[in-house]
């Protein structure tokens, strides 16, 4: 079994149509490693919605995508430096459905003026956890007892045996 570690994964993608199956492959491949199974179709369908929108409204296709795993949730985050494109116009959409399926999410500048989306899902850390052993099930057959051992000592001393006798 995999420990919960903190994990990072960066990837920087041309969007394209065709680009985005890959990415979405790729994506899941390390969730998958990462022991988060359950969480690839909301990741996998949130990268998708944002690679379309990204190829129709952005001029420039050129986005970085990065995702954290803290223990406890996991942040996909997508970003590009294209000026014109404008999340609240342009990808009001693709932001109401992320918003829809996903556990937080939200826009913001960086410094270098590149714009940032992400969205988190929350997780609960190693889902692959190994089962606790059960007791055993009773059977049908039933056990013979087995007699508790006489003390030898005792068992000598009634013989009459004088070497354990003087031993007492």
């Amino acid at each position: 079994m995999k420990t919960a570690v903190p994990c990072y994964y960066h990837l920087d993608v041309e969007v394209s149509p065709e680009r985005v199956g890959q990415v979405s492959r790729i994506l899941a491949a390390h969730l998958r490693h990462w022991d988060l199974d359950n969480l690839v179709d909301p990741v996998c369908r949130g990268a998708e919605l944002l690679l379309r929108a990204i190829d129709a409204h952005a001029t420039d296709k050129h986005t970085s995508i990065e995702m954290w795993w803290n223990r406890q949730h996991l942040i996909t985050a997508f970003g590009g430096d294209d000026p014109d494109l404008r999340p609240d116009q342009d990808l009001r959409a693709c932001l109401a459905d992320i918003a829809a399926m996903s556990d937080g999410w939200g826009c913001c500048a960086a410094e270098t003026g590149a714009k940032i989306i992400w969205f988190s899902q929350r997780a609960r850390a190693g889902q692959r956890v190994p089962l606790v052993p059960t007791a055993p099930a009773p059977t049908l057959r039933t056990g013979l007892k087995v007699p508790r051992a006489p003390r030898v000592a005792a068992l000598a001393a009634s013989a009459g045996d004088p070497v354990l006798e003087g031993s007492r």
